[in-house]
Parts: C-alpha cells; sequence; structure tokens
C-alpha cells in the first residue's frame, strides 16, 4: 500500500462539497485573467500587500493597490455591498492575501483569493502592468 492510498479517499459526496467550498473562496491566474481578457470582470481586484512603488512597478493589469492594513470598513464602503473582492499577493510564500480575505470576510464583505498570486500569474506566462493606477477609491 503506497502512502497515496494509506488513507481511503473521500466519498464522492465529501469530496464534491470539499472542492466546492475551496472554490467558494479560492480562484486562480487563468480565471482571472479570463475575466479580464474578455471583458468579464465582475470583481474588484486587489493587491493585498506591499507599498505604492512596488506596486508601480509589477502588478496584475487592472488591480487597485489596497494593502490589507488599510483595509477599513469605511474604506471599504465605497463599494457596493454585494462586491466580490478578489485578492493577491506576492505568491505561495506570501499570506498578504489570506489576510486580506480574513479581514473583509469579518467585514461582511464576498471575498475569494487569487491562489498563485504574482508568482503563479508570471508562472502562467502572463503580462504585468506597471504604473501607480487608480488610487481614487
Amino acid at each position: 500500500m503506497s502512502y497515496v492510498t494509506d488513507i481511503p479517499a473521500a466519498s464522492p459526496e465529501e469530496a464534491a462539497s470539499h472542492f466546492l467550498h475551496r472554490l467558494s473562496v479560492e480562484t486562480d491566474c487563468a480565471d482571472v485573467h479570463h475575466a479580464i481578457t474578455h471583458n468579464d470582470r465582475d470583481f474588484v481586484l486587489l493587491h493585498a500587500v506591499g507599498s505604492p512603488e512596488t506596486f508601480a512597478r509589477r502588478h496584475v493589469p487592472g488591480a487597485l493597490h489596497l494593502p490589507h492594513s488599510m483595509m477599513t470598513p469605511e474604506r471599504m464602503a465605497k463599494w457596493p455591498a454585494d462586491t466580490l473582492f478578489v485578492v493577491y499577493c506576492a505568491g505561495p510564500h506570501c499570506n498578504g492575501a489570506d489576510r486580506a480575505a480574513l479581514k473583509l470576510a469579518r467585514m461582511g464583505l464576498a471575498v475569494k483569493i487569487m491562489i498563485g498570486g504574482m508568482t503563479g500569474w508570471d508562472d502562467e506566462g502572463y503580462t504585468f502592468a506597471s504604473g501607480a493606477g487608480e488610487t481614487d477609491f
């Protein structure tokens, strides 16, 4: 018996529930890229870490720079209550997106993490944007 089969697989019903839950809190770089390139953005993309200078050097196109430390109920109230926020950070080695997602969820807002972050975006070969981007939000 291998380490793979040492623990039995979940039932199909348990697996479906598990993966549905994961997909309710995560999206990936390919899905975000598809939405951006097909003008199908029904979410607000937030770059949730770093300095304005780092963001200006390189970020996912269409993202707004809003570090998790600056997310407040007052700032987030500028968007409609039913807005879905998609947050990302540097990549798997960074927990900034997790911190942002937790903060937004505790504010009662819909949120998903773009798994992979900047590292995943780069791994997929997608282009980055540069410049300060929007700051009046």
